[in-house]
């Protein structure tokens, strides 16, 4: 089973990377040709929003226990994301060419490659020592770059739009508020619950990157 297992997750980490590789390819390609960073979304969202929905893969890998991640974390991130992508950024054609789509799909594509791929060596046993050190150090700027200028920005501007088109007014007629509060209070919320998600990763970071050098000075 363990053998299994570990197959099983080096096939799925191997494709995440393969797939958030070409997102960033594509991502470059149209800024390098076009010059502009409209047209991102058009390059890369549908491809990024593939991706992101097979994230929840992640979330039952915890739940079996075939990682050690747990359940809330990594549901908490792929809620958070999925929620931006297909429920905000897809749908509304007015936000695809801001250029906070373009920093948070940067940023998504660059710290997945290097988060996938720290995944794969891992399962291969024989994950290089600067693999490790990048996994557990560009977070540390990605993760805010994604956030704030990114997904936070982007939801911030799409409240009128949504207040305006009364988005998704079918799915809340049985609630007591609409969609457009619904965001209003994940907007407040969101900075909080990013910030836990960020300081799990100091402090998968200190336990990484100091049990390594302990290891070598020992």
């Amino acid at each position: 089973m363990s053998r299994i297992s570990t197959f099983y997750l080096l096939a799925y980490n191997s494709f995440q990377t393969v797939g958030w590789t070409l997102s960033l390819i594509k991502i470059l390609y149209n800024l390098l040709v076009t010059a502009s960073i409209n047209g991102t979304y058009a390059s890369a969202g549908n491809l990024i929003c593939f991706l992101q929905c097979a994230a929840f893969l992640e979330v039952i890998h915890g739940a079996i226990g075939i990682v050690p991640s747990g359940v809330l974390l990594p549901l908490m991130q792929w809620g958070g994301r999925t929620h931006f992508v297909l429920a905000i950024v897809r749908k509304l054609d007015e936000l695809q060419e801001l250029p906070s789509v373009f920093i948070t799909f940067l940023a998504w594509s660059m710290g997945e490659v290097i988060r996938y791929s720290h995944y794969a060596f891992s399962c291969l046993g024989n994950c290089p020592s600067w693999m490790t050190y990048l996994r557990y150090t560009a977070f540390i700027v990605l993760y805010p770059l994604g956030v704030g200028p990114g997904e936070i920005w982007t939801m911030y501007q799409a409240l009128p739009i949504i207040k305006k088109k009364n988005l998704y007014a079918d799915s809340f007629s049985g609630l007591p508020f609409s969609y457009y509060e619904f965001l209003k209070v994940v907007l407040v919320a969101y900075p909080f619950l990013w910030f836990k998600l960020y300081l799990h990763m100091f402090k998968q970071r200190r336990a990484k990157l100091y049990k390594r050098h302990d290891k070598k000075t020992a």
